[in-house]
């Protein structure tokens, strides 16, 4: 008997991931688990294109909103819990959908974490105080000429992820990027993964007219809300982080929104740095039918029975 399937939709941001899902998960009658980490926070719906109401309805979701922005919580935290509802919903299911754009939460799921030695707590202190001091430049400038593999996949926006990879690289001399587990832990499901893709100037377009979408649905509006809560390292994301800038008076509220397309676009772009490096991935254009995916997934399906 063939091992239960896991089947991942894979792509950069805007390029149509939730609406494959969803008409995949009605076909074979099953579950969808979102690996997009800014979707797990309750508070964040416009600017993280989170699921609508109907499309929520369409299909079972897991991961969705079931987190609060003021919780604590790690791909350790996802990694522990998605292994477990996969569990449950393996009992009942041959195949369970798996939808997302934030690469190191779906290996998190496909392959585990990778494991790194410990390193001298004081080299990260001396790291947030020199964030402090002269801003995220010169952790980007560091990393880029430790570890330039690593520094084209990770979020370069993100404090949190430079200061983990430049203390692991400080601290044993080598870049992080080699301690990036090669023995991936075993599964109890085969992982098929189906990536959606577009010539760049098409993502780009899809991007800004979403950006535009999210405007109109009540992006700024949102964004006050959160203002208050502005600090905490959930909110520190593409759609939030622009508009703050603009509510603190930095910025206009033009520069706010073009910024927020620019980063996007560079979000994309990583994203297509770090998925074509999964040579398990099968290509397909943006505008594919859906039918054309499910009858290659059937496919697969019997060549592995």
């Amino acid at each position: 008997m063939s091992k239960k399937q896991l089947i991942c939709i894979v792509g950069p941001t805007a390029i149509g991931k939730t609406s494959l899902s969803i008409r995949l998960a009605s076909h074979f009658k099953t579950g969808i688990i979102s690996a997009d980490s800014r979707q797990f926070f309750r508070e964040m719906s416009i600017g993280t294109a989170a699921p609508t109401a109907e499309e929520l309805a369409a299909a079972p979701h897991h991961f969705i909103h079931h987190r609060s922005i003021e919780e604590d919580y790690s791909v350790g935290d996802f990694e522990r819990d998605s292994i477990e509802k996969l569990q449950g919903l393996f009992k009942s299911h041959d195949r369970v959908i798996l939808v997302g754009g934030s690469g190191l939460y779906l290996d998190a799921i496909t392959k585990g974490l990778d494991h790194f030695p410990e390193v001298d707590p004081a080299i990260r202190e001396s790291l947030n105080e020199r964030l402090e001091k002269t801003g995220i430049g010169s952790l980007q400038e560091e990393l880029k000429t430790r570890d330039p593999e690593y520094f084209s996949a990770v979020d370069q926006q993100n404090p949190h992820r430079l200061i983990r990879a430049l203390e692991i690289c400080i601290g044993t001399g080598k870049p992080y990027s080699s301690f990036r587990k090669e023995n991936f832990s075993k599964r109890f499901f085969e992982s098929v993964f189906i990536g959606l893709t577009a010539p760049r100037e098409v993502v780009y377009d899809r991007i800004n007219q979403r950006v535009d979408k999210m405007m109109e649905e009540g992006l700024l509006e949102e964004a006050k809300q959160l203002y208050p809560h502005r600090e905490l390292n959930s909110l520190n994301t593409v759609g939030y982080k622009e508009l703050f800038r603009y509510l603190e008076e930095a910025i206009t509220l033009e520069q706010a929104i073009d910024e927020i397309k620019k980063n996007t676009r560079r979000f994309a772009k990583r994203q297509f740095t770090w998925f074509k490096k999964n040579e398990q991935i099968k290509w397909f254009d943006y505008t594919t039918p859906a039918e054309e995916i499910i009858t290659y997934l059937e496919n697969q399906k019997d060549q592995s029975s």
